[in-house]
């Protein structure tokens, strides 16, 4: 499993670019505030998590979903982040699939060039007979 209690500690580049987002850029935050934040926000997506999994099983579920942690959320008192977070869900969602998509589009341009290649090729060798 986890060899050692800091290996669940979220990556400190992570935590350090998203203190640095919320303050203004003259804030400083000391080392020890930092790590005490790391550690915070660590311990706040095992509890999340754990208890989405406990509710997940509850309803015969293997899989935890977002519907699961927006649920558990609410569950937990912390429904004031719901609303923002089914938001940003959605932001990620559509540039997924946006993604999808143009990677879609650009094989079967790059198959129907192919196939033009192909077709222009062929008809040059026929001409050369």
């Amino acid at each position: 499993m986890v060899e050692r209690i800091e290996d669940l500690n979220l990556p400190n580049a992570v935590i350090g670019r998203l203190i640095k987002e919320a303050l203004p850029e003259s804030a400083s935050v000391s080392k020890e505030a930092r790590a005490a934040i790391a550690r915070a926000a660590s311990v706040f997506a095992i509890f999340v998590t754990s208890s989405s999994t406990a509710l997940a099983h509850k309803q015969n579920h293997k899989t935890i979903t977002a519907k699961d942690i927006l649920q558990t959320l609410t569950e937990l008192d912390f429904e004031s982040f719901v609303p923002s977070l089914t938001q940003d869900l959605e932001v990620y969602r559509k540039v997924v699939k946006e993604k999808k998509e143009s990677k879609a589009s650009k094989k079967d341009s790059s198959t129907a060039e192919n196939a033009n290649a192909s077709a222009t090729a062929a008809a040059a060798e026929e001409a050369a007979e």
